[in-house]
């Protein structure tokens, strides 16, 4: 995601983090496809290698896109998007649930406000002994997503659609930050807009029509939890190893920052699951390494180096790799924004200077795209976008409201009484594209009088301990920072931008991802009128008007709509990439039989 939407992260412009909200859109063009031709080959250890880690090893709390990425290994989601080697790979297809809910075979209601899922028989949890995944399990899983510690980052896509949720959020909010507070909660605290009606039927009623529903319902967060995820508080390190898997994988050990071990699900049955072939028998995480030796190992065939963990290819390395055409790697589209630069809006420092739009005008004037771009790989990789949403979400208008024009930024803060700033720039050091992203708009702002001083965060802490934190914005640890967003379903997807990024106070941070704090009573208005607008054009109509405001107000500033950039060793086959993880789907490739890993 952050962003999580998916949550959450480009991988290649910041090797990685956009929250998953971060999911994106579209299929791959590629240099090389990596699909492989042959017959698969089963076994091995698929060794994958990075510079970060999980958000959370939650499924209901996750949302980034390396979260996504591991989720995929051993936990499954009632609708999920397929690796689809022709390409087909945003378009739902059934995962837990049994069928898509349609109104011809009775899963949507005349009225379009209830959903009848049924679930899937065979897929298990891996417990002692295995048992089914149930709709209880359903309704558990959804209710975990408001917990008082760790809330989901992008409850502002439901909050107000599923009945009920906002009040048994809110309640939520209010219970004690206990095992057994959030355990008491969840069990005795009906949610009226998701129904266990047997042990395999799961019902939504929904306070108004959503034809993205099911798209909705692939994000993690609708993943089933077993009661056993309610020993734990959520999020927590100890949650993540003991959490039971009902995917092919389980995990066996997970080291924050380190490293994570995944081996099969002995409960797991192949026959239940339509998505994941899982054809290696182990998964190694080693996140220690840098994004350069990452990409060493992997073009000179280290034996224990398969494929990129949170990492891409460095950009500078980029254009050469294209130039000669490398079978291995591959550019996928997105539907995403990836990196933008987020201002402030709360800030103390320099007499509250951001919290005047006319200031965050100013710097937007000031800071030069194309150097930007440049830096990040070049507009092939990176396509300039000058507003809130790529072109392939409904909704989206051509507009550029801040050409490069340094004098005019000066004029602006000179008219806003702040002829000199020194604004904090947070960004993470480990990460080529992030780093040159922060130096470039240290030299452009540099040029209209504005000093920036860096704050370096590893890849790890950026969003838990800084950008998730309303608090670390508020006393003005930063200033400035990158971030990225991606569509968390795709189309029709605009809510999917406005309402955790743009919402004001419901999208703040730890519930959305409005890491500036932007709060508009005009922008909120607007957002709220395209949610109830009756049609797809009216509230096309809207979105633009939104996105028009939120340009105006100078919330952000977009950079580009990136395109992905993935590699992989020449052992790895079958290697489909797949947006919503930003990745190729581990669970589906297979290793060459000379090369099986170790």
């Amino acid at each position: 995601m952050a962003r999580r939407g998916l949550a959450a992260v480009s991988l290649v412009a910041v090797a990685s983090i956009a929250l998953a909200a971060c999911s994106s859109g579209g299929g791959a063009t590629t240099s090389g496809t990596g699909s492989g031709s042959g017959t698969p080959v089963a076994g091995g250890t698929l060794n994958m290698l990075g510079a970060g880690d999980v958000d959370y090893m939650d499924p209901n709390i996750s949302y980034y896109s390396v979260g996504y990425l591991n989720l995929r290994m051993w936990s499954r989601q009632l609708f999920a998007y397929p690796a689809d080697p022709n390409g087909k790979n945003t378009t739902p297809v059934p995962d837990l649930a049994t069928e898509i809910p349609t109104a011809a075979n009775g899963g949507i209601s005349a009225d379009g406000k209830t959903y009848t899922i049924k679930l899937r028989p065979g897929a298990k949890w891996g417990t002692t002994p295995a048992r089914q995944v149930t709709a209880a399990d359903v309704v558990r899983g959804v209710k975990r997503t408001a917990n008082p510690v760790q809330p989901f980052g992008g409850i502002p896509d439901f909050y107000h659609l599923i009945l009920g949720y906002q009040a048994f959020a809110d309640g939520f909010a209010k219970a004690p930050k206990t095992v057994a507070g959030i355990q008491q909660y969840i069990d005795k605290t009906p949610l009226p807009g998701v129904v266990a009606k047997d042990d395999t039927t799961v019902v939504f009623h929904l306070t108004q029509p959503a034809t993205y529903f099911v798209d909705m319902l692939t994000l993690p967060a609708f993943s089933p939890a077993p009661v056993e995820a309610l020993k734990y508080l959520p999020g927590s390190t100890e949650l993540g190893n003991n959490y039971p898997s009902d995917g092919p994988y389980k995990v066996d050990s997970w080291v924050p920052t380190k490293s994570i071990t995944y081996s099969r699900n002995p409960a797991w049955d192949p026959a239940s699951d339509p998505v994941r072939k899982a054809y290696v028998d182990k998964i190694v995480i080693n996140e220690t390494v840098t994004q350069d030796s990452v990409q060493q190992q992997l073009q000179t065939g280290t034996p224990s180096a398969d494929m990129e963990w949170d990492v891409a290819p460095p950009p500078s390395q980029l254009p050469a790799l294209q130039a000669k055409k490398d079978p291995k790697l591959t550019i996928g589209d997105t539907a995403g924004s990836n990196p933008y630069v987020i201002y402030n809006t709360a800030s103390p420092n320099n007499n509250k200077a951001l919290q005047n739009p006319k200031v965050r005008q100013a710097i937007s004037y000031a800071i030069n795209r194309d150097h930007i771009l440049q830096v990040l790989g070049g507009k092939t990789l990176n396509p300039p976008l000058t507003h809130v949403l790529p072109d392939v979400i409904t909704g989206s208008k051509q507009i550029d409201p801040y050409p490069y024009d340094p004098d005019k930024a000066k004029q602006l803060l000179a008219e806003a009484g702040y002829p000199n700033l020194t604004l904090k720039f947070l960004y993470r050091n480990a990460a080529e594209g992030s780093s040159k992203t922060f130096q470039t708009v240290q030299q452009d702002l540099s040029k209209i009088g504005i000093t920036v001083v860096g704050v370096p965060s590893p890849n790890a802490d950026f969003y838990v301990k800084y950008l998730q934190v309303p608090s670390v914005a508020r006393r003005g640890v930063w200033d400035l920072s990158l971030a990225g967003w991606g569509a968390d379903w795709y189309g029709n997807a605009a809510l999917s931008f406005f309402n955790p990024l743009f919402s004001g106070e419901p999208s703040f941070p730890p519930v959305g991802s409005n890491f500036g704090l932007y709060d508009d009573p005009q922008t909120n208005d607007l957002i709220k009128q395209a949610i109830a607008a009756p049609t797809v054009d009216q509230a096309a109509d809207l979105w633009a008007k939104a996105d028009a405001r939120v340009m105006e107000q100078a919330a952000f500033y977009p950079l580009t709509s990136n395109k992905q950039a993935n590699y992989r060793a020449e052992q790895v086959q079958n290697a489909v990439y797949v947006p919503s993880m930003q990745n190729y789907d581990p669970t589906n490739v297979w290793l060459s039989k000379d090369k099986q890993g170790g």
